[in-house]
C-alpha cells in the first residue's frame, strides 16, 4: 500500500506500477456482477460517443454469461436486480453477520471518537459502471462517482469531509486511461472540498482483462461530538426532503446493463424520453451533495440523513429513524428523470423492484421538522432545487401515497 500527500498532480513511475497524488481539490453498498460483455482495447485512437478523442480502443467484444442470459429473457417477464446477479437480501444479511463481530457497523459512516469530535470514515466503489465506461470510452467522470460514493456517505452524519484516498487497479496500465480517471477523482475531491491525499495503482496482469480496471476509495471527514446528525430526535410528524440526482448515480448498474442488453437499444442511441444518448443519461456523474448538505445543516433542524443508492428508498431510508417508525413517500412529488421511465418500461420492471434498487431522481433525503422542511423550501434556489417527498408516521417501513 503506497500513501502520497503531494501539492500537486504528479506521476511516480517505478517498475510496473504508477502513482498519483493531488492536494486541494461509507459503508459498504450492494454487491455487484461484474459478468457481461467487455470492450477490448487496441492500440488505435478512436472517438468516444460524445464525439471526443479517446486512447487506445477498438470494437472487439468479449460475450458472456449475462448477455446470454439476458436474450433469453422473455419480454413479457419483468426484470430484477436479483435476475441480474445482484441479491440486495443476502448483502444485508452479510452486514447483519458483521454486525455480531464489530458492534455499531451499519451506518452511512464509521465514526472514531477523537477528542471533542468524531472522524468519520466512509468507503465504496462504483460498482458495474466500470463497464460502461470501458464500452463508452467516457473515463473522465467515473473518478466523481467514486469520490461522491463515499463523500456523500459520511456527510449523513454531518461530518465534512478532510481526505480521499483512492485504489485503481488494472491488468495492464493504461497511462491515458489512468489519467483521465484520475482527474475525475481530482474534481471529485473539488466538489467536496477534500484533499486527495493519496492512493494506490496496482498492476496485476491475469486478473483483469485488457483494457479494464476496477476503483475503490475512503474518505475520511470529521464533527464536534455535539453536532453529530444521527436520527435520534427523529419523531412522527416530521418532513423528509429529497435532493434531485442526477440520474443513475453508481448503484444498479447489473440490472441497467441486463435492460440495455434486452431493450435492443446501443449506447449511441437517443434515450427515449430524453434529449440525450442513452450512453450520456447512464454516465453521467454521481451528484456530490457535501457543500449543499453542509450549507443547510448550517441553518439547523436537520436531523437526519440518507444518502440513496443500493436498495433504494426501500432499504436506505429507514436506516435512520428510531424503532418503531416509517415513512409515507408521496409518489408525485417530485421530476422522475426518463432515465428511470425508460429502464421500467424497457425491463417490465416492477414499482418495488425499481423503488429498492434505484434512487429514482432523489439521490439524498433529509429528516427535518415541519418548521425547518418550510424554511429550506422557501430558501431554495437553482440550481439547488429540493422537493418535500414524504412525511415520517409510526410504524415500519416504507409505504407510497
Amino acid at each position: 500500500m503506497s500513501f502520497r500527500a503531494y501539492t500537486e498532480l504528479s506521476h511516480c513511475f517505478s517498475g510496473s506500477s504508477i502513482r498519483f497524488a493531488s492536494h486541494k481539490p461509507g459503508c459498504c453498498q450492494s454487491t455487484v456482477s461484474c459478468i457481461s460483455y467487455r470492450l477490448i482495447r487496441s492500440h488505435r485512437f478512436v472517438k468516444d460517443v460524445r464525439g471526443k478523442q479517446i486512447a487506445k480502443y477498438n470494437q472487439v467484444f468479449s460475450m458472456s454469461r449475462d448477455t446470454v442470459v439476458a436474450q433469453a429473457v422473455s419480454s413479457n417477464q419483468g426484470l430484477t436486480y436479483k435476475d441480474a446477479g445482484v441479491d440486495i437480501d443476502a448483502g444485508s444479511e452479510l452486514v447483519r453477520r458483521i454486525a455480531k463481530m464489530a458492534p455499531g457497523i451499519g451506518g452511512f459512516g464509521g465514526l472514531f471518537p477523537l477528542g471533542d469530535s468524531y472522524l468519520v470514515a466512509g468507503t465504496d466503489g462504483v460498482g458495474t459502471k466500470v463497464m460502461l465506461a470501458f464500452e463508452t470510452g467516457i473515463h473522465d467522470t467515473i473518478g466523481i462517482d467514486l469520490v461522491a460514493m463515499s463523500v456523500n456517505d459520511i456527510v449523513t452524519s454531518g461530518a465534512k469531509p478532510l481526505f480521499f484516498l483512492d485504489y485503481f487497479a488494472t491488468g495492464h496500465l493504461d497511462v491515458d486511461v489512468a489519467e483521465m480517471v484520475i482527474k475525475g477523482i481530482v474534481e471529485g475531491c473539488k466538489q467536496s472540498d477534500c484533499a486527495l491525499l493519496g492512493g494506490e495503482t496496482a498492476e496485476m496482469p491475469g486478473l483483469y482483462k485488457d483494457g479494464e480496471y476496477d476503483l475503490s476509495g475512503c474518505a475520511v471527514g470529521i464533527v464536534k461530538k455535539d453536532a453529530v446528525i444521527d436520527g435520534k430526535n427523529i419523531v412522527a410528524g416530521d418532513v423528509l426532503i429529497g435532493l434531485p440526482s442526477s440520474g443513475i448515480h453508481s448503484n444498479g448498474f447489473s440490472l441497467v446493463r441486463r435492460v440495455l442488453a434486452q431493450s435492443g437499444l446501443s449506447l449511441k442511441d437517443q434515450l427515449p424520453g430524453g434529449d440525450v444518448t442513452i450512453a450520456e443519461a447512464l454516465m453521467a456523474p454521481t451528484v456530490i451533495y457535501v457543500k449543499q448538505v453542509l450549507e443547510l445543516i448550517s441553518k439547523g433542524g436537520v436531523k437526519g440523513m440518507a444518502h440513496v443508492t443500493g436498495g433504494g428508498f426501500t432499504d436506505n431510508i429507514p436506516r435512520v429513524f428510531p424503532e418503531g417508525l416509517g415513512a409515507v413517500i408521496y409518489k408525485d412529488s417530485w421530476d422522475v428523470p426518463p432515465v428511470f421511465k425508460w429502464l421500467q418500461q424497457a425491463g417490465n420492471i416492477e414499482d418495488s423492484e425499481m423503488r429498492r434498487t434505484f434512487n429514482m431522481g432523489i439521490g439524498m433525503v433529509l429528516v427535518v421538522s415541519p418548521e425547518t422542511s418550510n424554511r429550506i423550501l422557501e430558501d431554495a434556489q437553482e440550481p439547488n432545487k429540493v422537493y418535500c417527498i414524504g412525511k415520517v408516521i409510526s410504524g415500519n417501513g416504507v409505504s407510497y401515497s
